[in-house]
């Protein structure tokens, strides 16, 4: 007894202590998992979560959180005023697509395993998996999480595990065609409710009648039938119609108030009609006794139930009334023809009873709509097969197999076409529809040098090679017609190959050859004959490549071909390299190759052989000249007296030079702090690519160690360790600029290259500290500090901080590590990097294994946000 105030503490949490409950949780690190138990743990439903997301919607958009409807017109038409169970009706309502309910509607339930009652608030029943869990096996805890998302982001790695979990179960259940019509988002079956009452329609207690009288007297009266049946009329007193239908109701009523309404008319309509009590046992998700609209069908109480289960029957569905069988329901006689003769309106009492299925069967392969579907005793293959809207196109249509479980080993049964209405099947019989054989066999093919290759009927009009030749319109002016071949398959589908004088059989020369069916004629070319004859050119020409050889061709004429010269070409070596081959050799020549040199001028050959022509598989190579270059211009900016972008005059200036052109440095330049930023070339920019590649490989491997046991705090990490690899336009390079001015041309003065920008700041008496430190900060430059006195301004280290590895990265782009000899200077920073975390026992290693593929994505979700 002493729970129950408890209880009714759990259970009265207002919308705002929900909302604030949930922000306090989220800062204090809890998790979401964590924080949807606790919340259903205190009473509160997906439905509240929801209403107090839509008014957290409503305050941000400057809604009002209620209003007060002014309608006060009278309205005849009905509504559903079944009084379901609540927590039933609310689960429809938020999620269409799974109607199973988790509560009874009882108050709280006791158990041994659960003696404070405190986790079945609401009469808690068992889920599909046969548990009481607050946790991902549960569908309300799923739906609760998702209604989460929408006011905070979940953690993705437990939504990722949950999304397996649930697409692992729907894989493992069975799909039974049917079985799942109650749980369609875009089916209901709520009854209709304003619709012409029928004349059959019997009143009973509860019933809403409108009693109309017009012609001489203009008069309504509303009134509801009474427990015993009567209906009480204005200045007459009570009149009795329960139990009579709506046509004996106005005939009754006509009877009594004809003498005083002589010259009107009477007529009775039903309004809003009362309730019935309907108990739908068996395999359906939630057995119980449910108010229904006295509207309803066998259908909707069927909805109201959620639907059968995994077990329960589609095709035998029966309905009691006083202790006797009413009627028998076949749902697949309202899916296959939209008609069902046993969906009988229910009345007040009235049992469903849903039965386990008699017979299942699983049909694969080449029909329309394979799946599991429930068969009655005594029904045909041919059923099954309309059941699964007949084969498709390449089905094998003149048997089918069908394995059976015989109770003692398996059983196969080819069953023929003209015996697939006979055959009956019998419970986990499985039935597998073959594909037609991938041959044809009346076939023939020609291919090559012909007008329309491809196949052709064998039989008709196509009977020989002639005749083949004739439907192809004929061979094409390139064709080989000497010598073609035709590969014959021969009874054991072995290849012969014949050889066919095409022009022959064309001149009648030779006598014409009958076809069979796989026959295939193959017609060469006469270039198909010869290999491909090719020259290639390289180098300094427009468009180098490869060309098709022509007789006679020049080195000008090829060159010409290409596209002429580029600006960079040399025109005094011009190569040409020419294969030899030799076909009578009997060993192997120590001379591959021969080469011809040429220069050019004008465009003609002014040096080399005379009458030189190129030959087959010749390769022309153009160089470059090696007194051509273009400009290659450096930047500088900062503390110079004119900033800018300048020329390099020779390949060996240095930064002492450029700072001479610059002007020299200002008074207030700070110039060991300067740096130099320096383009990629084609091979940096490959070998650094490589290496970031390599690196994300090794971060993804160590991250699900680190994510396994630090969770999303472990996320940020990464990512600022990816950024160590980031490839940008430019990458830095330490210099020494002090020392380069003092000493030019010496070590420290290095030489420029072509996109090389120079950076002179000015003084900054500041040291930043970054990392793990208790407080991140920048301090005041003291010089002669070391660098723990700077560490020791930002809090000092924390608890995950890497002394050893500290590291001061100064301003003209130099790093060293955080020591007594390297010492802080103006500008620069010290970096304290975090620790590795790693897995140390066998359980911690399972758990990280298991976790792997969710953080590989991350992963690379996170390296593809960096490029």
């Amino acid at each position: 007894m002493a729970l129950l105030p408890m209880m009714a503490a759990a259970q009265s949490m207002t919308d705002e202590q929900v909302m604030r409950y949930i922000m306090q949780q989220h800062e204090s690190g809890s998790s979401q998992a964590q924080i949807v138990t606790q919340l259903m743990q205190r009473g509160v439903t997906t439905q509240q979560i929801q209403r107090v997301r839509q008014k957290y919607e409503r305050m941000q958009n400057g809604e009002s959180l209620g209003g007060v409807s002014n309608n006060t017109s009278a309205d005849r038409t009905r509504t559903n005023n079944a009084n379901n169970n609540p927590l039933l009706l609310q689960q429809q309502q938020e999620n269409g697509t799974y109607r199973q309910n988790l509560y009874g509607d009882q108050g709280t339930l006791y158990t041994d395993d659960d003696p404070s009652g405190l986790y079945s608030m609401g009469r808690r029943q068992k889920n599909r998996a046969g548990t009481n869990t607050y946790d991902q096996l549960d569908e309300e805890w799923l739906r609760m999480t998702e209604e989460m998302n929408l006011l905070y982001p979940a953690d993705t790695a437990v939504l990722y595990l949950q999304l397996l979990e649930r697409v692992q179960a729907q894989f493992n259940q069975r799909q039974v065609f049917g079985r799942d019509i109650f749980n369609n988002p875009n089916l209901t079956f709520e009854p209709a409710m304003n619709i012409a009452t029928p004349d059959n329609y019997i009143i009973g207690p509860g019933d809403a009648v409108y009693i109309d009288i017009f012609g001489a007297s203009q008069k309504t009266i509303e009134s509801t039938v009474s427990p015993d049946g009567t209906v009480v009329i204005e200045g007459y007193g009570p009149v009795s119609i329960g139990g009579m239908n709506v046509a004996q109701a106005n005939q009754a009523l006509r009877n009594q108030l004809g003498s005083r309404y002589t010259s009107s008319d009477i007529r009775l309509t039903v309004g809003q009609t009362r309730t019935i009590t309907v108990n739908v046992m068996g395999e359906v998700a939630v057995p119980g006794t449910y108010t229904l609209t006295a509207f309803a069908t066998v259908l909707n109480a069927l909805y109201s139930a959620g639907g059968t289960n995994d077990i329960g029957t589609l095709r035998d569905i029966k309905v009691y009334r006083s202790g006797r069988l009413l009627s028998t329901c076949d749902l697949y006689d309202y899916l296959f023809q939209g008609t069902m003769t046993g969906n009988v309106r229910l009345e007040d009492n009235d049992v469903i009873i849903v039965g386990p299925y008699a017979q299942l069967v699983n049909i694969t392969g080449k029909v329309k709509r394979p799946m599991y579907y429930e068969m009655r005793q005594g029904e045909s293959l041919g059923t099954l097969l309309r059941y699964a809207g007949g084969f498709t196109g390449d089905a094998y249509t003149g048997g089918v197999r069908v394995f059976r479980k015989s109770g003692r080993q398996k059983s196969v049964f080819n069953v023929e076409e003209f015996d697939m209405g006979v055959f009956t099947l019998a419970d986990e019989d499985s039935v597998a529809i073959d594909s037609v054989i991938d041959r044809y066999d009346n076939m023939v093919e020609v291919k090559g040098a012909v007008f329309r290759p491809g196949m052709y009927d064998v039989g008709g009009s196509v009977t020989s090679v002639r005749t083949l030749l004739q439907a192809a319109e004929g061979p094409t002016e390139a064709a080989f017609t000497n010598h073609a071949v035709m590969h014959r398959m021969k009874p054991d589908r072995t290849l012969q190959a014949l050889q066919v004088d095409l022009q022959g059989i064309l001149d009648g020369r030779t006598p014409d050859i009958p076809l069979q069916p796989n026959d295939v004629l193959f017609i060469p070319t006469k270039r198909e004959m010869m290999a491909e004859q090719t020259i290639t050119i390289f180098g300094e020409v427009h468009y180098p490549g490869v060309y098709l050889y022509a007789e006679g061709e020049t080195v000008e004429d090829f060159i010409l071909q290409a596209g002429g010269l580029k600006e960079t070409a040399s025109m005094v070596k011009v190569d040409v390299s020419r294969r030899r081959a030799d076909a009578y050799a009997l060993q192997h020549d120590s001379l591959v190759a021969e080469t011809f040199s040429f220069a050019i001028k004008d465009g003609f050959v002014v040096d080399g052989q005379k009458g030189f022509t190129l030959e087959p598989f010749d390769q022309v190579y153009v160089r470059k000249s090696p007194g051509y270059s273009e400009q290659m211009n450096v930047q500088v900016t900062g503390e110079v007296r004119f900033e800018g972008t300048y020329t390099l005059r020779t390949r060996t200036q240095r930064l002492s030079d450029l700072v001479e052109m610059a002007g020299g440095v200002s008074s207030t330049a700070y110039v060991p702090g300067a740096r130099l930023e320096r383009a990629y070339t084609a091979a940096e920019r490959e070998r650094a690519l490589a290496a970031k590649q390599q690196a994300q490989q090794e971060l993804e491997a160590n991250m699900q160690e680190i994510a396994a046991k630090n969770g999303n705090a472990s996320l940020m990490s990464t990512a600022q360790q990816l950024k160590k690899y980031e490839i940008g336009a430019t990458y830095p390079v330490g210099i020494e600029l002090d020392k380069a001015l003092a000493n030019p041309g010496g070590p420290e003065d290095i030489l420029l290259r072509e996109g090389d920008r120079l950076l002179i700041p000015q003084y900054d008496a500041t040291v930043k500290v970054n990392g793990e430190v208790l407080y991140p900060n920048t301090i005041a430059f003291d010089d002669g500090k070391g660098y723990k006195y700077y560490i020791d301004q930002a809090g000092g280290y924390s608890n995950r901080a890497r002394k050893s590895h500290a590291y001061i990265v100064y301003m003209n782009g130099r790093v060293a590590r955080a020591s007594r000899k390297a010492k802080p200077a103006p500008g620069c920073e010290i970096i304290v990097p975090a620790k590795t975390i790693s897995a140390t026992t066998t359980a911690e290693r399972l758990a990280i294994a298991n976790s792997a593929g969710s953080f590989a994505a991350i992963v690379a979700t996170i390296a593809n946000i960096i490029n």
